[in-house]
Parts: C-alpha cells; structure tokens; sequence
C-alpha cells in the first residue's frame, strides 16, 4: 500500500475514494470504506491528520488509534492507496471547489464515498451534493445505528472495553514503545512491559485489564500504581507464558476485560497473590469480538 502526503505522491488514475478521518476505524468506518473498495477503481483513502477538531478548536481529543495503526487497519480493509492530508487552518480555509480540485481531481477520483453528515471546505460549506455538482459520483454511506468514535470513547472512559469492542468490531487498543519502567514486577515474579504511548492517544480507565499482544494473553496494568504511591501514569503489559528483551519494541496491546480497579494492598504478599489471580482470569477471558 503507498501512503502519500501530498497528492502529488500519488499517480492519478480513476479511483475510488474514501473521505473521512477514521479514527479507529469503527464499524462505520469500515462500511465506508468497503463501499469504495466495491466500487470498482482503485480503493483509496483520503484521511486527515491531526484530528480536525483538535486543529481548529485547539481542544485534546483523545484518538482511538495512531495514525500508524490507522493506516494498517485501512489496509486490512483492503485500501490500496492512503493520502494523509495535514490539517491546518489553511487547509480549512479551501473552498469545497478548490480541495475537491486539489485533493480529489488531483489524484484521479472518479466516485467519492463518505458517511451521512459529512461536510467539508471553508465553514464546512462542501458535501456530497457539492461534489455531485463538480461532476464526481459522489455517494452517501448510511450511518450504522448507534456506532461513533464518540460513543466509544465514552464507554472506555468508563472501562467499558467490551461494550466499545462491539462498536469497533475489535478490541480496544493501546499503541506504545516498551521504555524502561521501575522494573519492580520481575522482583514479583511478574515482569512487565512498560508502554510510552503517544500524548493524544485514548487510554480508558485506570484499572486491571485481561487482554493480549499478538497471539500472546496478557495482564495490563493501567494507572499510578497506588500501592507503591504512584502519581504518573504507567500502561504495563505482563505476557504470559513468556520471557525476553522488548525495550524500543512498538507494541500492539488489546483490552478485553476489565479484571478490576487498581488500589493499594496491605502487603506485598497480598498484592502477588492478587496478581496471580489477575493473571489467572486473564488466561479465561475471551476476545470480545471475532
């Protein structure tokens, strides 16, 4: 799969093109961009970065998945080309006319598919019927009931993990670099992976969370550690049944359940047999979804 930058990165041919930011690549998502996939031309996706609200409004919003880990979930959706365009005030400045020209026409867009609602261009003036009138095939995906990036975001503020995976139609992620950590689990018996994850990256509520790396079952820690007196934030990935180096890895770690709250112990004996439990309900969770 190419990813471009700039449309002129991109060979122009007739293409099928997904509109949208995607972030997460939920359920609507994913229907979106299967009905540019069926569309016949080369399915490609235009996508912004950084999140258009966050651009403009100056306001964190918390993202459901990086943009590396975007774009690998586009092309597991069978995406061939992905054009992510910096958003800026400048570009929010284009008129619809000017964009569609230099973001669209530029690289060869014949059918432009985009979920219901979606506007574009200086004050969102732009949509489908503008360009219908520019002469693409323009074409509006239904919006699946009850799935938004928002709702998802809710329910993993809460630790609602599995009631998010059904939005998505994965797990919830979280997408880090192993760095260094305090290296206190290995003297439990337990050792961990810590996680440096990226500032605007949704990380849901602190607590114990049964997940997996890879094929790999895992007990997640997230949260300050209270029993040690924490105050910073750690995501810490126990992978059971399995010992190594992983310090500059990216990891990957999905959320399937969430065991329990975090909190402080009476001893540390207390606090490695709860871990030993966690590590137990871990290796019987199940995916939340398939």
């Amino acid at each position: 799969m190419t990813v471009a930058h700039r449309p002129d990165e991109l060979e122009p041919r007739p293409r099928s093109v997904a509109i949208g930011t995607f972030d997460g690549v939920h359920r609507g998502h994913r229907a979106v961009i299967r009905a540019a996939v069926e569309a016949g031309a080369t399915p490609t996706v235009v996508t912004f970065h950084p999140h258009p609200r966050a651009a403009l409004g100056g306001n964190r919003v918390p993202l459901l998945s990086t943009l590396q880990r975007r774009i690998e979930l586009l092309e597991a959706c069978g995406v061939e080309d992905v054009l992510v365009v910096e958003f800026t005030s400048e570009l929010a400045a284009l008129t619809p006319d000017e964009f569609a020209r230099d973001y669209l026409g530029a690289v060869g867009a014949e059918v432009v598919v985009a979920g219901r609602g979606f506007r574009f261009g200086r004050r969102r003036s732009g949509d489908l019927a503008t360009l219908r009138g520019l002469g693409f095939d323009a074409r509006e995906v239904p919006i699946v009931d009850g799935v938004s990036s928002t709702s998802v975001r809710t329910l993993a503020a809460a630790g609602d993990v599995e009631a998010a995976a059904q939005l998505l139609g994965r797990p919830l992620e979280v997408d880090g670099t192993v760095v260094p950590g305090e290296q206190r689990g290995g003297t439990l018996g337990f050792p961990t992976a810590n996680l440096l994850a990226e500032p605007d990256l949704l990380v849901p509520e602190y607590g114990i969370y049964a997940g997996a790396v890879g094929d790999r079952r895992a007990a997640i820690s997230i949260g300050v550690n209270p029993h040690y007196g924490g105050t910073e934030r750690r995501i810490e990935a126990y992978l059971l049944d399995w010992s190594g180096d992983l310090y500059g890895d990216r990891l990957v770690v999905e959320l399937w359940q969430r065991l329990r709250e975090e909190r402080a112990f009476g001893s540390e004996d207390e606090l490695v047999e709860q871990i030993a439990q966690d590590v137990a309900d871990t290796r019987n969770a199940k995916r939340p979804v398939e």
